[in-house]
């Protein structure tokens, strides 16, 4: 294994923050079982093992949990964010007072299994995509506070981001075409308004002609049929500079039918709303 990949952790300041609120809050007053049974001066190693196979995300905010449970922790990560990896991998070394590698154990374990899970599913997604290059999108369906970690996952199972949040972007939905009155309105007041980049979700085929008039930078066709969303691209692709993006009820039975069909991006809201998770242990070393 090369000296790169061996490298020892260096939390950011962000990672150290998230990592010491969720050790916080599970040790509380502290760890009442280790107390009893572990000597304070007792150290020990351990390694953070891939149960299963799948893609790891997430080592820098595991290794900063055990930092933040000790400053003399010490973790050696094995493998990089986005590396597949097969069962039985250790990911991660950890050596320091033994209590806090016990302490750190579960949040460490909660976040990169979570992440895991996150990026794993990514990359199936990915897959079924690839073959039409086709461009596997998250959503905003994350979990409160996690999105950075939780996007950094998609990131590192081969997906991109879409919006990080409503700052960045002009995304027209059926509440704010509800609010406006149409499609076309709502893309045109946005192109007033907005120098962002706009994209408007279009339910049916109609709207689909309102946006294409009104020029968005993006059509997203949601929740429609095959059929119909073949017919709404062949009307998109007519003009040119407007992309394509396909969302609502996509899973990996259905990807690769929908990549075939060439949008430029699918989103899905299940890479960070019902990602299995990955299943990792931390075992101790004898």
């Amino acid at each position: 294994m090369s000296a790169s990949s061996r490298r020892r952790s260096r939390p950011d300041a962000a990672l150290t923050r998230v990592a010491r609120a969720a050790l916080a809050e599970d040790l509380g007053k502290g760890d009442a079982t280790s107390r009893a049974l572990v000597p304070a001066s007792s150290r020990g190693h351990a390694f953070l093992v891939a149960k299963e196979p799948g893609v790891v995300a997430g080592l820098g905010v595991a290794a900063a949990v055990f930092q933040a449970a000790s400053s003399k922790c010490r973790v050696r990560l094995l493998v990089r964010d986005g590396a597949r990896v097969p069962a039985f991998t250790k990911v991660a070394r950890i050596e320091g007072p033994l209590r806090a590698i016990l302490a750190g154990e579960r949040t460490a374990l909660n976040f990169l299994q979570r992440l895991s899970g996150i990026a794993t599913l990514t990359r199936a997604f990915v897959v079924k995509a690839r073959p039409y290059r086709v461009v596997i999108l998250d959503t905003r369906k994350t979990t409160p506070l996690l999105r950075s970690l939780e996007k950094a996952a998609v990131r590192a199972g081969g997906g991109r981001n879409h919006r990080m949040g409503l700052w960045d972007a002009v995304l027209i939905k059926d509440n704010h075409v509800a609010a406006v009155g149409s499609v076309g309105k709502a893309v045109r007041l946005a192109r007033k308004r907005s120098r962002l980049s706009v994209e408007v979700e279009c339910q049916s085929l109609d709207q689909v002609r309102e946006a294409i008039a009104a020029r968005p930078d993006t059509i997203m066709l949601d929740n429609l049929s095959v059929p119909v969303m073949r017919r709404a691209i062949r009307l998109i692709r007519k003009k040119k500079g407007i992309a394509i993006e396909l969302s609502g009820g996509v899973t990996l039975a259905n990807a690769g039918r929908l990549a075939a069909l060439k949008p430029d991006f699918i989103s899905v809201g299940a890479l960070t709303h019902s990602a299995p998770a990955l299943d990792l242990s931390l075992d101790l070393a004898a």
